[in-house]
């Protein structure tokens, strides 16, 4: 480390101590409030495949580390979530007929999942990477986006169970760059179609990419499998919707292929300058993100570095793997939280207003952490106080770093951030303990509460290991009340991805978003929580829809889902 930057880091370490809590009992008064449990539930739960994804003691590819994502979605229309987990597969060692597959659980509304992948017509082996989820076609029922290296998916919902494969009708099938990554659903014009966006992470071919020997790719001494810098980034693609089940890739017109960073992985889809228009963001590994800014013409123009939104504080590039949107701060902006490589930090950009973020890493409380490295992350408010915290799951992507004693290890813990409510942050893990503490190799994760019990759950997708289900407990003393809300499209999409829900009670003022994918490769609950603390009734949540129309509710009763539709 230089000079320079070993300065400014000290610098930003002071900035961290001026801005906490005047004292530390400010600090655990604030923790003290923050009464949840997270067990993991998975095997109770019925959700008891594994995840498959590379050897599990030495990758030769850089595709064996990456993992695949997870999505939340009520595929039904019963009220409750139901789960579907992207899988992979290995380069050699499957007997054929015992190919790695997908999974589809439909939830059984009694704290446990039945796996109906192959009567919903979704068993697919292959290199899964990302899913989102959206009513495409505008027929009242969520379709399903897969991701691949090589052929993507485009699965169809029926309405009845089942899933039709439309990828060759649709037109999204097949990447340029072969490596489909981060992915999201958004009506980019605003007709009331769902568009696609796809990420591309690497051209990749096996026949022609470097192993750890033709390298040499070393990691600390290690010998590890090789990249991404130095191999060919991909190109990131944008589906237009023609309305009619086909879509038209519209990448080069629109701007999208005009960007100054590539290896996409996560992506993020935001209207951050409130303009009414969707943004989209890209978390890019080793090179900077990339934020396309929507010119409301039809077109897009990468504004990252401009924005302050693609380096981190001292001006590097980083390893970006998941991102997640938020509005910590309550100022009606939305924030981005972005994960990186182990050796750095999480960054946490804090929006300014007029497309300006500011890098508030450090001076938040986020900079303390260098150890983990970190894939799926969420801004959620798991004690319902109406304050955002942040979670992040962790997990190296070389299973060579077990040989190592200054890495955290291949499986790694996960974080958890408290909101303390001064645009600060405290790590409180080790204090809430639980699942939170087990090690797990994770990458996908999504936000959804899956028992319909008025907090947000937190299922994982790890490599090579079974699903984690983090329950999320509050005590029934803790006098915190929530609300959820559904949003119905009719001019806009039916499933109101891109309608913006502000929430006001006596407190507080609180605002989100309907979004497509997001966190790493995964799929979030649509359905939009707010923690809204001892507020005994909501005065009004208004919708502003996609079309334009706002629609406004007054005086609803807490601790209950609402369905608004436009």
């Amino acid at each position: 480390m230089s000079i320079i930057r070993l300065s400014l880091v000290l610098f930003l370490l002071a900035a961290v101590s001026a801005s906490q809590p005047d004292s530390i009992s400010a600090q655990s008064a604030i923790s003290a409030e923050f009464k949840v449990t997270f067990v993991n539930v998975a095997k109770s739960a019925g959700l008891t495949h594994k995840t498959i994804y590379g050897d599990e003691h030495k990758n030769r590819y850089l595709l064996e580390t990456t993992g695949c994502g997870v999505a939340w979605f009520d595929y039904d229309n019963d009220g409750w979530l139901d789960l579907f987990f992207v899988n992979g597969t290995r380069f050699t060692g499957i007997p054929k007929a015992q190919e790695p597959t997908n999974h589809l659980y439909r939830n059984n509304r009694n704290g446990t999942f039945t796996d109906v992948t192959d009567k919903a017509g979704l068993r697919r082996s292959g290199w899964g990477q990302a899913v989102c989820i959206g009513d495409y076609n505008n027929d009242g029922y969520d379709d399903l986006f897969v991701s691949y290296v090589g052929k993507n998916a485009l699965y169809k919902n029926n309405g009845n169970g089942t899933f039709t494969d439309t990828t060759d009708k649709a037109g999204v099938g097949v990447n340029k760059t072969k490596w489909g990554s981060g992915s999201a659903f958004l009506d980019y014009d605003k007709d009331g179609d769902l568009d696609l966006f796809v990420g591309s992470y690497i051209d990749f071919d096996v026949k022609t990419a470097p192993t750890p020997e033709t390298g040499p790719c070393l990691y600390k001494g290690v010998m590890v499998a090789c990249g991404p810098p130095g191999l060919t980034g991909g190109v990131n693609t944008l589906f237009q919707n023609n309305g009619d089940g086909t879509f038209n890739d519209i990448s080069e017109k629109t701007g999208i292929r005009k960007t100054f960073g590539t290896y996409a992985l996560g992506v993020l889809i935001a209207d951050f300058d409130n303009d009414t228009w969707p943004d989209i963001y890209v978390a890019n590994d080793s090179a900077p993100a990339a934020l396309y800014h929507n010119n409301k013409d039809g077109t897009f123009t990468d504004i990252g570095v401009e924005s302050g939104a693609a380096y981190s504080g001292d001006g590097k590039p980083q390893a970006g793997m998941g991102v997640s949107a938020g509005d910590f701060d309550g100022d009606g902006l939305l924030d981005i939280f972005k994960t990186n490589f182990s050796g750095d930090t999480s960054t946490l950009y804090r929006n300014l207003g007029k497309n300006n973020f500011d890098d508030v890493t450090f001076a938040s409380g986020i900079g303390l952490n260098t150890r983990w490295l970190g894939w799926g992350c969420g801004f959620f408010d798991p004690d319902n106080d109406g304050w955002l915290d942040i979670l992040l799951v962790n997990g190296h992507v070389y299973p060579e770093v077990e040989k190592l004693t200054t890495e955290a290890g291949y499986p790694q813990r996960k974080v958890l951030y408290r909101n303390l409510r001064n645009k600060s942050f405290q790590d409180i893990t080790e204090k809430i303990g639980g699942a939170l503490m087990e090690p797990t190799s994770s990458r996908g994760c999504a936000f959804g509460d899956f028992d319909n019990d008025g907090d947000v759950d937190v299922v994982i997708n790890p490599v090579n290991d079974s699903p984690v289900l983090m329950r999320l407990d509050t005590p029934k003393d803790s006098g915190n009340n929530w609300i959820s809300i559904k949003a119905v499209g009719t001019k806009s999409n039916r499933s109101g991805i891109g309608a913006r829900i502000k929430c006001v009670t006596e407190e507080r003022t609180q605002i989100n978003e309907v979004r497509s994918g997001g966190s790493y490769y995964s799929q979030n609950d649509l359905r939009i929580h707010f923690g809204i603390g001892k507020a005994s009734k909501v005065k009004t949540i208004e919708v502003s829809w996609p079309s334009g129309k706002v629609d406004v509710l007054k005086d609803i009763a807490v601790n209950q889902v609402v369905t608004v539709k436009e």
